[in-house]
C-alpha cells in the first residue's frame, strides 16, 4: 500500500511511536489521531492531524471514528505495559476488547488496511537472534500474551476477511516523550538522587534499543513494500545493550559518576525476558537497515529526554 493520498486513523497517536507515525505521515496522507491520553500526551500530536479523544473499549466511540473514507488504520493504542502491571486481567481484556472492536468495525464499514504494533515479547525467552518463524510462541508476561492473542485475531482477519495486515514485532523503541521504561526511569532517578542508582536486577539483561525515528521509518518501509495478507517483521537493530550499560550512557550524558544499586536476580520484574535480540534478516531483505546501533539509539533518546524535559 503507497502511503500518499490516503486518509488513516491512528490509535494510539499521542504516545511516543503513534505521534512519530503521524509525523511521517502528514506529509502526503490526510491522518486523524484516536486516543484518551491515558498513556498519550496531547501536545505531541502535530497541529496538522485531527485528534479525537476516544476509548476504543467502548463500540459505540470506535463506530464514530473508523468510517467508510478511511484507507487504513493504524492500530497503536494499548493498555500500557507498566501502568497496568498490577491490574493483569484488565491489561490482557482491554488490549483484546480494544483489537477486536477496530477489526470488527473497519469489516462492517469495507476498510481492509491494517498496521499492528506488537511486541518482542511474544516470543518468550526465545534463541538469539529470534526470527519471525519462531516457534513455539510461548510469553511469559502477561502484556507479551495479550499481544498474541491480538496477532491471532488479525490473522483470522487476514486469512478469512480478505484483510492485508502488517504486523511488528518491537525490539524496546527509545526515544523523547517517553515516559516509561529504563532509559527515562534512569533519568528520573539521577535527577532525584545523583549520588546513586539503583538498577532492578543484576544489570546483566541485556536488550535491543531501537530509536523511535528509525522505527517508523521502517514501519513506512514494510507497509509500502510487503503485500501478503499477514505481514510479520521484527524490528531492532543488530546489537544489544546491557542494563549497566544505559546506566553508563545516561550517566555520561549527564555529566554524573553515581554508585549504582542492584536489586538482584538475572531479570528486572516478573515476566521480563534477560536477554532479547531480533533477527531483522527479513527487514533487511525487504531493503531497510538501521543505521543506529543499539548504543547509539540510546545515547540519541537520553540527549533528546534531557534536552525536552517536559516532554
Amino acid at each position: 500500500m503507497k502511503l500518499s493520498g490516503k486518509r488513516i486513523l491512528v490509535t494510539g497517536g499521542a504516545g511516543l511511536i503513534g505521534s512519530r507515525m503521524v509525523a511521517q505521515l502528514l506529509p502526503e496522507n490526510e491522518v486523524v489521531v484516536a486516543d484518551n491520553l491515558s498513556n498519550g500526551i496531547r501536545d505531541s500530536v502535530p497541529d496538522e492531524a485531527e485528534f479525537v479523544n476516544v476509548d476504543l473499549a467502548d463500540e459505540a466511540a470506535v463506530a464514530e471514528v473508523i468510517t467508510d473514507d478511511l484507507d487504513a488504520v493504524f492500530h497503536f493504542a494499548a493498555a500500557e505495559k507498566y501502568v497496568n502491571s498490577d491490574e493483569p486481567r484488565k491489561q490482557f481484556e482491554v488490549n483484546g476488547e480494544i483489537t477486536y472492536n477496530i477489526l470488527e468495525r473497519m469489516q462492517d464499514v469495507g476498510v481492509s488496511n491494517l498496521v499492528f504494533t506488537s511486541s518482542s515479547t511474544v516470543y518468550g525467552e526465545a534463541p538469539r537472534p529470534t526470527p519471525e518463524d519462531y516457534a513455539p510462541l510461548e510469553p511469559i508476561s502477561i502484556y507479551g500474551a495479550a499481544k498474541l492473542s491480538e496477532e491471532s485475531l488479525l490473522s483470522v482477519f487476514a486469512h478469512s476477511y480478505d484483510f492485508t495486515v502488517w504486523n511488528f514485532r518491537f525490539a524496546n523503541i527509545v526515544g523523547p516523550r517517553f515516559g516509561h521504561g529504563v532509559v527515562p526511569d534512569f533519568v528520573e532517578k539521577l535527577q532525584a538522587n545523583p549520588e546513586k542508582l539503583v538498577i532492578l536486577g543484576n544489570g546483566r539483561q541485556e536488550k535491543s534499543y531501537m530509536h523511535v525515528s528509525e522505527c517508523v521509518e521502517a514501519i513506512a518501509h514494510v507497509v509500502e513494500n510487503a503485500d501478503a495478507p499477514m505481514n510479520s517483521y521484527n524490528l531492532g537493530t543488530r546489537t544489544t545493550t546491557s542494563v549497566t550499560t544505559i546506566a553508563d550512557i545516561v550517566s555520561d550524558e549527564m555529566g554524573l559518576d553515581p554508585e549504582y544499586e542492584y536489586t538482584g536476580g538475572d531479570r528486572g520484574w516478573t515476566g521480563d525476558v534477560p536477554k532479547m535480540r531480533l533477527s531483522i534478516e527479513k527487514l533487511s531483505a525487504l531493503g531497510y537497515e538501521p543505521t543506529l546501533s543499539s548504543h547509539e539509539s540510546v545515547r540519541k533518546a537520553v540527549s533528546e529526554l534531557l534536552d525536552s524535559p517536559d516532554q
